[in-house]
């Protein structure tokens, strides 16, 4: 016998709640196969599946599109606090400026390579370092750094630092949308099978497959076990042979 499926993607579950509404929009009351409690939860519940959907789509949507504006904030901030560490050790290797230099931007005196900038975190704490300790350079008179100045270098780290917490921003609304289409898919799952319920329940003392004709006119699937699909197909050999 076959068997009942119900929905597991978000388009099929649209599928089945908008299948059952518009029958039941469509019927008067006494010839509806289920009753006015599951026909009022699926108007007022429909509309809101429907505009979390959106919403969660246009969500995600707005978070690809800013990743790109990320990504490259990221490398240009990346890029530029490497290259005015680098011009720093080198400054020291040529003995334009004294090792204890690197103790400004809290980096050891003896540290003469660029530390690890692999995720965003180091580059937000280094290029902070950098900024805080060359302005205090600056500020006692010191000669600035050039090929970058601090001053360009800040202008790619708030670019990215502002990329990175608007990114943040719509990574969060995304997941809190994320979670609250997950309720709302269990609660289409409820009703669903609320509905399919009752319409089986209505259509229980007709044959089999006239149960299923007219119970999938709701919106019912249902679905043919390997072994039922190929009697069926014998059968409907068998009959096109005898014909």
């Amino acid at each position: 016998m076959p068997y009942r499926r119900l929905p597991n993607t978000d388009a099929s579950r649209i599928k089945a709640l908008n299948t059952a509404l518009e029958k039941g929009e469509s019927l008067p009351p006494f010839k509806l196969s289920y009753s006015q409690q599951c026909l009022y939860k699926l108007q007022t519940f429909v509309p809101s599946y429907k505009q979390a959907l959106r919403i969660q789509k246009q969500s995600f949507e707005q978070q690809v599109k800013k990743s790109n504006h990320y990504k490259e904030a990221l490398q240009k901030a990346r890029l530029y606090i490497s290259h005015f560490i680098q011009v720093v050790n080198l400054a020291i290797t040529r003995g334009e400026l004294p090792p204890s230099t690197r103790k400004y931007y809290s980096l050891p005196a003896d540290f003469s390579t660029v530390p690890s900038l692999k995720t965003e975190k180091e580059v937000i704490e280094i290029g902070k370092l950098l900024i805080k300790g060359e302005t205090e350079r600056i500020s006692k008179g010191l000669t600035s750094i050039t090929n970058p100045t601090i001053a360009v270098v800040k202008v790619w780290y708030e670019q990215f630092t502002d990329a990175y917490n608007y990114q943040k921003t719509l990574q969060n609304n995304n997941k809190l949308r994320l979670e609250k289409l997950v309720q709302l898919r269990s609660e289409a799952n409820n009703l669903i099978l609320m509905v399919w319920n009752e319409v089986e329940e209505h259509y229980k003392d007709l044959p089999e497959d006239m149960k299923r004709e007219k119970a999938s006119e709701y919106g019912l699937v249902y679905i043919f076990r390997k072994s039922e699909n190929e009697k069926l197909r014998y059968m409907t050999t068998k009959h096109k042979d005898i014909g």
